[in-house]
Protein backbone atom coordinates (compact mmCIF):
# COMPACT_ATOMS: atom_id res chain seq x y z
CA UNK A 1 0.00 0.00 0.00
CA UNK A 2 1.32 3.45 -1.18
CA UNK A 3 1.98 5.71 2.03
CA UNK A 4 -0.43 8.64 2.14
CA UNK A 5 2.49 11.10 3.55
CA UNK A 6 4.65 9.95 0.74
CA UNK A 7 1.57 10.39 -2.04
CA UNK A 8 0.88 13.62 -0.81
CA UNK A 9 4.41 15.28 -1.13
CA UNK A 10 4.88 13.85 -4.63
CA UNK A 11 1.09 15.19 -5.57
CA UNK A 12 1.79 18.63 -3.95
CA UNK A 13 5.24 18.95 -6.09
CA UNK A 14 3.65 17.93 -9.21
CA UNK A 15 0.50 20.43 -8.26
CA UNK A 16 2.58 23.27 -8.10
CA UNK A 17 2.35 25.95 -11.40
CA UNK A 18 6.46 26.38 -11.73
CA UNK A 19 7.15 22.85 -10.65
CA UNK A 20 4.56 21.60 -13.04
CA UNK A 21 5.20 23.41 -15.97
CA UNK A 22 9.14 22.15 -15.19
CA UNK A 23 8.21 18.70 -15.77
CA UNK A 24 5.83 18.98 -18.38
CA UNK A 25 8.72 20.71 -20.29
CA UNK A 26 10.87 17.89 -19.38
CA UNK A 27 8.20 15.26 -21.07
CA UNK A 28 10.42 15.57 -24.30
CA UNK A 29 13.10 13.42 -23.17
CA UNK A 30 15.43 15.89 -22.72
CA UNK A 31 17.64 16.99 -19.73
CA UNK A 32 17.80 20.42 -18.97
CA UNK A 33 19.62 23.37 -16.88
CA UNK A 34 18.30 25.05 -14.28
CA UNK A 35 18.53 28.47 -16.22
CA UNK A 36 16.51 26.74 -19.23
CA UNK A 37 13.94 25.49 -16.88
CA UNK A 38 13.27 28.88 -15.08
CA UNK A 39 12.93 30.20 -18.71
CA UNK A 40 10.50 27.40 -19.09
CA UNK A 41 8.47 27.94 -16.19
CA UNK A 42 8.77 31.73 -15.94
CA UNK A 43 10.22 32.03 -12.89
CA UNK A 44 13.37 33.29 -10.95
CA UNK A 45 16.35 31.31 -11.22
CA UNK A 46 16.57 30.84 -7.32
CA UNK A 47 12.94 29.83 -7.37
CA UNK A 48 13.82 27.45 -10.34
CA UNK A 49 16.79 26.00 -8.02
CA UNK A 50 14.79 25.27 -4.97
CA UNK A 51 11.85 23.29 -7.36
CA UNK A 52 14.68 21.57 -8.68
CA UNK A 53 16.38 20.92 -5.45
CA UNK A 54 13.09 19.36 -3.65
CA UNK A 55 11.82 17.25 -6.94
CA UNK A 56 15.07 15.60 -6.84
CA UNK A 57 14.90 14.91 -3.41
CA UNK A 58 11.51 13.33 -3.58
CA UNK A 59 12.59 11.12 -6.47
CA UNK A 60 10.84 13.27 -9.66
CA UNK A 61 13.88 14.21 -11.04
CA UNK A 62 17.64 13.02 -11.38
CA UNK A 63 20.71 15.46 -12.25
CA UNK A 64 23.72 14.37 -14.63
CA UNK A 65 26.70 16.18 -14.93
CA UNK A 66 28.85 16.85 -17.59
CA UNK A 67 31.41 18.81 -17.41
CA UNK A 68 30.87 22.42 -15.51
CA UNK A 69 26.85 21.81 -16.40
CA UNK A 70 24.15 19.94 -14.54
CA UNK A 71 21.18 18.88 -16.41
CA UNK A 72 17.97 17.66 -15.31
CA UNK A 73 15.57 15.07 -16.35
CA UNK A 74 12.62 12.96 -15.55
CA UNK A 75 14.00 10.27 -12.97
CA UNK A 76 12.47 7.21 -14.53
CA UNK A 77 9.87 6.35 -17.29
CA UNK A 78 7.32 6.21 -14.05
CA UNK A 79 7.23 9.96 -13.70
CA UNK A 80 6.61 10.44 -17.28
CA UNK A 81 3.58 7.84 -16.76
CA UNK A 82 2.51 9.96 -14.12
CA UNK A 83 2.56 13.34 -16.18
CA UNK A 84 0.94 11.96 -19.07
CA UNK A 85 -1.92 10.75 -17.56
CA UNK A 86 -2.37 13.90 -15.31
CA UNK A 87 -2.02 15.56 -18.70
CA UNK A 88 -4.84 12.90 -19.98
CA UNK A 89 -7.08 14.15 -17.35
CA UNK A 90 -6.35 17.95 -17.53
CA UNK A 91 -7.78 20.19 -20.52
CA UNK A 92 -4.51 20.76 -22.88
CA UNK A 93 -2.35 22.60 -21.11
CA UNK A 94 -0.57 25.77 -22.89
CA UNK A 95 1.78 25.76 -25.62
CA UNK A 96 5.23 25.64 -23.51
CA UNK A 97 7.84 28.53 -23.66
CA UNK A 98 10.38 27.67 -26.67
CA UNK A 99 13.65 26.79 -24.95
CA UNK A 100 17.01 26.67 -27.43
CA UNK A 101 19.36 24.01 -26.15
CA UNK A 102 23.28 24.47 -27.22
CA UNK A 103 24.90 26.23 -29.99
CA UNK A 104 23.24 28.50 -31.72
CA UNK A 105 24.91 27.81 -35.48
CA UNK A 106 22.86 25.19 -37.68
CA UNK A 107 25.53 23.40 -39.16
CA UNK A 108 27.10 22.49 -35.49
CA UNK A 109 23.52 21.21 -34.12
CA UNK A 110 23.19 18.77 -37.33
CA UNK A 111 26.02 17.61 -36.82
CA UNK A 112 30.07 18.13 -34.86
CA UNK A 113 32.40 16.42 -33.37
CA UNK A 114 32.65 15.74 -29.18
CA UNK A 115 35.99 15.10 -28.74
CA UNK A 116 36.59 11.29 -30.72
CA UNK A 117 33.00 11.30 -31.40
CA UNK A 118 30.45 12.09 -33.41
CA UNK A 119 27.31 14.62 -31.89
CA UNK A 120 24.66 16.93 -32.27
CA UNK A 121 21.55 15.21 -34.45
CA UNK A 122 24.22 13.36 -36.48
CA UNK A 123 25.45 11.40 -33.53
CA UNK A 124 21.96 11.12 -31.97
CA UNK A 125 20.21 9.54 -34.56
CA UNK A 126 23.10 7.05 -35.09
CA UNK A 127 23.09 6.21 -31.28
CA UNK A 128 18.75 6.25 -31.75
CA UNK A 129 18.74 3.90 -34.96
CA UNK A 130 21.56 1.56 -32.85
CA UNK A 131 19.53 1.28 -29.52
CA UNK A 132 15.65 1.30 -32.32
CA UNK A 133 16.42 -2.23 -33.97
CA UNK A 134 18.25 -4.05 -31.00
CA UNK A 135 21.88 -3.26 -31.53
CA UNK A 136 22.67 -1.28 -28.70
CA UNK A 137 21.48 -0.51 -24.95
CA UNK A 138 21.04 2.00 -22.75
CA UNK A 139 20.77 1.48 -18.93
CA UNK A 140 21.24 4.82 -16.99
CA UNK A 141 24.85 5.81 -17.48
CA UNK A 142 25.78 2.71 -19.60
CA UNK A 143 25.35 1.53 -22.68
CA UNK A 144 25.72 -2.07 -24.03
CA UNK A 145 26.20 -3.79 -27.57
CA UNK A 146 23.98 -6.19 -28.29
CA UNK A 147 24.92 -9.83 -30.20
CA UNK A 148 22.91 -8.56 -33.43
CA UNK A 149 24.76 -4.93 -32.77
CA UNK A 150 28.46 -7.09 -32.26
CA UNK A 151 27.51 -8.69 -35.92
CA UNK A 152 26.21 -5.50 -37.48
CA UNK A 153 29.85 -3.88 -36.52
CA UNK A 154 31.62 -6.99 -38.01
CA UNK A 155 29.79 -6.49 -41.24
CA UNK A 156 30.31 -2.69 -41.41
CA UNK A 157 34.23 -3.54 -40.85
CA UNK A 158 34.44 -2.74 -37.09
CA UNK A 159 36.08 -5.28 -34.57
CA UNK A 160 34.61 -4.94 -30.96
CA UNK A 161 36.90 -7.59 -29.47
CA UNK A 162 39.90 -5.60 -30.33
CA UNK A 163 38.41 -1.80 -29.08
CA UNK A 164 37.30 -4.07 -26.10
CA UNK A 165 41.30 -5.01 -25.60
CA UNK A 166 42.50 -1.39 -25.71
CA UNK A 167 41.62 -0.59 -21.79
CA UNK A 168 39.10 1.54 -23.16
CA UNK A 169 35.35 1.48 -21.95
CA UNK A 170 33.84 0.18 -25.20
CA UNK A 171 30.98 2.26 -25.31
CA UNK A 172 29.06 4.84 -23.13
CA UNK A 173 26.43 7.31 -23.80
CA UNK A 174 27.63 11.11 -23.62
CA UNK A 175 24.46 13.51 -22.97
CA UNK A 176 24.10 15.65 -26.15
CA UNK A 177 24.67 19.67 -25.94
CA UNK A 178 22.10 20.44 -28.34
CA UNK A 179 19.70 17.48 -28.42
CA UNK A 180 20.17 16.43 -24.81
CA UNK A 181 20.09 12.97 -25.46
CA UNK A 182 22.87 10.55 -25.60
CA UNK A 183 25.03 9.67 -28.50
CA UNK A 184 27.92 7.11 -28.69
CA UNK A 185 31.16 7.85 -26.64
CA UNK A 186 34.07 5.70 -25.99
CA UNK A 187 36.23 3.28 -27.93
CA UNK A 188 33.37 2.59 -30.04
CA UNK A 189 31.77 5.68 -30.57
CA UNK A 190 35.67 7.12 -31.51
CA UNK A 191 35.28 4.10 -34.18
CA UNK A 192 32.40 5.03 -35.66
CA UNK A 193 33.90 8.63 -36.02
CA UNK A 194 36.95 7.71 -37.75
CA UNK A 195 35.10 5.05 -39.37
CA UNK A 196 32.69 7.49 -41.31
CA UNK A 197 35.30 9.82 -41.69
CA UNK A 198 38.35 7.33 -43.21
CA UNK A 199 35.28 6.18 -46.11
CA UNK A 200 34.41 10.19 -46.85
CA UNK A 201 31.02 9.81 -45.52
CA UNK A 202 31.46 13.10 -43.09
CA UNK A 203 33.46 15.66 -43.84
CA UNK A 204 35.03 18.78 -41.41
CA UNK A 205 33.61 21.64 -42.13
CA UNK A 206 37.07 24.81 -41.89
CA UNK A 207 37.07 26.63 -38.81
CA UNK A 208 34.95 24.65 -36.54
CA UNK A 209 33.84 21.62 -35.23
CA UNK A 210 30.91 20.82 -37.24
CA UNK A 211 30.42 17.95 -39.59
CA UNK A 212 28.78 17.68 -42.55
CA UNK A 213 27.54 14.32 -44.06
CA UNK A 214 28.27 13.25 -47.63
CA UNK A 215 25.22 11.87 -50.55
CA UNK A 216 27.26 8.80 -50.09
CA UNK A 217 27.41 8.99 -46.45
CA UNK A 218 23.73 9.66 -46.27
CA UNK A 219 23.15 6.47 -48.17
CA UNK A 220 25.81 4.03 -46.48
CA UNK A 221 24.54 5.58 -43.35
CA UNK A 222 20.90 4.56 -44.06
CA UNK A 223 21.97 0.98 -45.63
CA UNK A 224 24.94 0.14 -42.88
CA UNK A 225 23.05 1.32 -39.67
CA UNK A 226 19.19 2.42 -40.50
CA UNK A 227 20.02 6.07 -39.76
CA UNK A 228 17.36 8.27 -42.02
CA UNK A 229 19.29 12.06 -42.08
CA UNK A 230 16.65 13.77 -44.81
CA UNK A 231 14.67 15.36 -41.95
CA UNK A 232 17.79 17.66 -41.34
CA UNK A 233 20.11 19.61 -43.68
CA UNK A 234 23.50 18.09 -43.15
Amino acid sequence: MANTARFAEIAALAGDPGRASMLYGLMDGRALTASELAQLAGITAQTASSHLTRMTDAGLLTVEKQGRHRYHRLASAAVAQMIESIMQLAAPPAPARSVRTGPRDAALRAGRTCYDHLAGHLGVSIADSLARDGHLEFNGDAAEITASGLALLRNAGLDADAMAKRGRILCRPCLDWSERRPHLAGALGAALCSHCFDRGWVRRIEGTRAVSVTPNGRRQLRETFGVTLDAVEM
